[in-house]
Order: C-alpha cells, then structure tokens, then sequence
C-alpha cells in the first residue's frame, strides 16, 4: 500500500535544504511512496487554506539541488503552541495542526530543522501520536549526537573566504580586521574558519578573554614584521564584563549582535591601530551548498527514509564516525553542543600560535 510522507522545513534557512528534500523525495519515489511538500514549515497547514503540494523527482533537477535557501519556505516564529496571530493574540493551534496532518491522510512526517524546531516538534508528535523522522540542519552545528549538521560546512566556507578577502586589504592599509560570524551560543564556526583562514585571534563564547591579551597578540604580530592581524569573533561573544550583546529588531525579537563593533573599538583604543570590522550576518545562510553539505544532505536524506522502512520514529538521523546512524530526538536536543575546549580544533589553534585571547 502507497505511504504517504509528509516533509518540510523548519528554522532558519541554509545551505542544502533542497538537497534534503531531492534525497528523500527521490528515495521515497523509488519505493512508489507519496511525498508531500508543506509550504513554509508547519506554519503552512494552519493557513485558511492548507498550503502543500506533491513532490516528485521532476521537482528536483539537475538545477535544485544547487541553489541555497528552500523551495519550500520556511519560518523560525510559528510555533503551534504560540502562534501569535494577525490580532496580535497568541493562540496554542497545535490540535490544528495535528488534525491538519491526519487530514492529509499523511503516514509519516519528516522535519528538517534543528535543536529548537526538533523541541516544538518532538512536542506535537508526543500530542498527536505522529510518527516523526527529524533531519539535522544548523549553521552553528551545535545539535547533540550529530558530529556535522547540514548548512555548516558552507558557512564555514564563506567565512574562510572572507578572511581570505580581509587579508589582502588588511596588510594593504596595515590594519586590524575584527570578522563578525554566527553561531549563536556555540562557536564552531568562528573556530573552524578561524583556523582555515589563519586568524591570528579567534574569540568563542566558550573561551574567556580580556582585550589586555588580544591587544598583546597583535603586539606580538606586530613585532614579528606583519603589518596587519586578523581577529575571528563569534556573534555570541560577552564583553570581558559579560555583558551579552544583542540587537531588539520590530516586534521585540532580540537577536545577538553587536560584539564586532565593540572588539573594533576597543582593540583600536589598546594597539593604536587603525581598525575595520565586517559582520558577514546572513550571508552565511545564502549560497549553493558545498559538496560536504550536498553529500551530507543525500545521505541524511536516504536514511530517513530507510528509517520510515523500518518503522523506526522518534529518531534524528544524524553523521557520526563518517557513518550515518539514528538517535532518540530527545537525546539530540538534550543539551547545546558547544566548543570542546580540550578537543583537537582548540588544540590546534593553540599550536598554530593562534590566540583566544
């Protein structure tokens, strides 16, 4: 008998979401199983009129599986047990939503999110008795159980190449380059292309710091005959106070922002050095996903189906020892999965003279 898989995305959009989606619907295909398409996340089956649609192979050519973002949509502020409404009202919909699945005649439902989609998610399908399969996509790459997440790799592919850009000017103008990157409360990113695109200084959120010894390190490239230093700092990154800088944007959403700026000023002021800051932001998030973020994402992808083979839910498929395995959902959003400071990246760039101030 025909299955019927229902499958959207969830969070902030990344870097091969659509390669997700090609996976499932062209593993599902060969199974002659139904994959149905909610448009922009759960938000899209509690519209007046349900918005999904079929998906199939010929959704998915030779040019999707390229292209950032998501043909699908998607929103990280709908959720179902909160959903604020045009009023202003703040309703829980979420027997809504599970009575929109069930109308859908939908079998199984596959999310791809991360660890605060998979919370709100793992939440309904408990309510409603829904079988769920999650699939891991994050930026920050701080999802438990999960050594990669989809969309990582390619961020930390622009952020690589933005301190390869900043080099050249730096050392053009003598000048101290501050590189904002996301992240959110983990500093995987900052570290990873910290180390790729020789920081001489990368500040995480895991790792204290005082401006007396960032100042010191660029001293020290100073007095080695460089004329320039490169400083990599993750958004979530306090003062040295820890005072927690953010950004209120319409609507009283806070969002971190703000530490570039203030290391700017602050590092101009100690080294006497003239000092530019970039804040790369969302471009993280837009770009034709890197070949690791496509492979990862087909194989993810072709799990979660294989689990819906095997009648196994409540999981998240995930990347461990280049193998792909399934894990409890709980367990993957038990806990932030943030920087191992005694692990071998932190190291390295301990190695490679590099300071964390």
């Amino acid at each position: 008998m025909t299955k019927k898989i229902a499958i959207f995305t969830s969070g902030g959009d990344c870097a091969g979401l659509n390669a997700v989606m090609r996976a499932v619907v062209v593993a599902s295909h060969r199974l002659e199983w139904q994959v149905l398409g909610i448009e922009n996340g759960t938000a899209g089956l509690l519209e007046e009129k349900p918005n999904y649609r079929l998906l199939t192979p010929d959704d998915f050519d030779a040019t999707v599986m390229r292209l950032g973002g998501t043909i699908l949509g998607t929103t990280n502020s709908r959720n179902p047990f909160e959903y604020k409404m045009p009023d202003g009202k703040v309703l829980d919909r979420s027997d809504e939503l599970i009575a929109a699945f069930r109308d859908l005649g939908v079998d199984y439902i596959i999310g791809i999110g991360g660890d605060g989609s998979f919370g709100i998610l793992n939440r309904l399908m408990k309510k409603g008795g829904l079988k769920f399969i999650g699939i891991p996509k994050t930026i920050d790459n701080d999802l438990n159980m999960t050594d990669y997440s989809v969309g990582f790799d390619t961020a930390v592919s622009i952020a690589t190449e933005a301190l390869d850009r900043l080099q050249p000017t730096a050392a053009s103008h003598d000048r101290v380059m501050v590189l904002e990157v996301m992240g959110r409360d983990a500093g995987h990113i900052a570290l990873t292309a910290g180390i790729a695109g020789g920081a001489d200084v990368i500040l995480i959120p895991e790792i204290p710091y005082t401006i007396e010894n960032i100042a010191s390190k660029i001293q020290e490239v100073k007095e080695s005959g460089r004329n320039f230093a490169l400083v990599m700092v993750s958004e979530a990154v306090k003062t040295p106070e820890g005072k927690k800088l953010e950004v209120v944007y319409q609507g009283g959403e806070t969002r971190y922002g703000g530490i570039g700026d203030y290391l700017g000023m602050k590092l101009a002021q100690a080294t006497g050095s003239e000092t530019r800051v970039t804040v790369l932001g969302h471009v993280q998030r837009g770009a034709s996903p890197t070949y690791n973020d496509r492979l990862l994402a087909s194989a993810l992808g072709v799990k979660a189906v294989d689990l819906v083979k095997e009648g196994k839910f409540a999981r998240m498929v995930a990347w461990h020892n280049a193998t792909v395995i399934d894990v409890p959902i709980e367990e993957a959003i038990k806990e932030c999965r943030t920087v191992d400071i005694e692990g071998v990246l932190v190291h390295t760039a301990r190695s490679l003279g590099i300071s964390f101030g």
